[in-house]
């Protein structure tokens, strides 16, 4: 294994695109001090072995009323930031940032009141990318600035 693998410069916040969820142009915050990673939606609720959910809310620019099912999905004890354990369900996806598509795992919750309604954790970056906080929006830009 080579450990001296190039990690990419990420800022503090971006914005990306979850080609498989159809979301495109969202905004996301690096969380270091976050294990996983975790997605704002809502109408969560298992039937029949199905996980369904809504992703974002009503409020924001880029919702739609439509409703997501998985049938692969887990669920885990996640301790929020306020330190409250939650049990969340996860899913994997897939997340394009940089240009480059990565398989992510993400928990699934209340995120309404936040700014930003995806938060990257360690899990996620770790490995593949360099935190530098004076920076925002590097993999955006990129690709702007290759469209552009």
């Amino acid at each position: 294994m080579n450990t001296n693998q190039i990690k990419t410069l990420i800022g503090r916040t971006d914005i990306v695109d979850f080609p498989k969820l159809e979301l495109f142009g969202i905004a996301i915050k690096v969380d270091s001090g976050a294990y996983t990673s975790s997605f704002h939606c809502h109408h969560i609720e298992v039937e029949n072995e199905v996980l369904k959910c809504q992703f974002l809310d009503p409020k924001h620019e880029k919702y739609h009323e439509k409703y997501f099912y998985f049938k692969d999905f887990i669920q885990k004890n996640v301790k929020s930031s306020n330190g409250i354990i939650e049990n969340r369900y996860i899913i994997e996806t897939q997340i394009l940032i940089f240009n480059e598509i990565h398989n992510i795992e993400l928990s699934l919750t209340e995120r309404g009141s936040m700014m930003y309604p995806v938060l990257l954790g360690r899990k996620f970056l770790s490995k593949k990318f360099i935190i530098d906080t004076a920076k925002k929006n590097l993999s955006f830009k990129k690709l702007n600035k290759k469209n552009g």
